[in-house]
């Protein structure tokens, strides 16, 4: 039988206990992280784009290391962005000191109308697999 376990990094704890969902669900191995976006633990935005998504990325790095991943379990990469594809190029170059090969995980980019938060332009969802070995 599968084992759920939340992860919740420190600082992430009022995702849970105010909006009700996990960061991060463990499930065996396979770590589902909810869409991380750019805003610090006190919940404010950060303001300049390219900051914005390294914040993301950052988050994202917490809830991976909380699960005792890193970045190099992802295998698939889902973003959103509000200002679609024009903050592509930055992102790609943000998303590259984080993300690095060989093993590039999948990844889907989709433009959306607007976010939960004013101010956010990028969220960011992941899915990884610990103690995953390449072939």
């Amino acid at each position: 039988m599968p084992h759920r376990r939340l992860i919740v990094p420190p600082g992430m704890e009022t995702l849970l206990e105010r909006f009700r969902y996990a960061p991060g669900v463990l499930v065996d191995d396979t770590l589902h992280i909810a869409g991380m976006v750019g805003r610090r633990p006190d919940l404010s935005v950060v303001e300049d784009t390219e900051a914005q998504f390294m914040q993301a990325f950052e988050n994202v790095g917490a809830v991976l290391r909380a699960a005792g991943g890193s970045f190099a379990d992802v295998i698939e990469l889902e973003t959103w962005f509000l200002r679609f594809p024009a903050d592509l190029p930055l992102f790609m170059q943000v998303k590259d000191r984080f993300l690095t090969g060989p093993a590039y995980p999948t990844w889907t980019g989709f433009g959306v109308a607007s976010f939960s938060t004013p101010g956010i332009v990028c969220e960011i969802k992941c899915i990884a697999v610990l103690n995953l070995t390449d072939a």
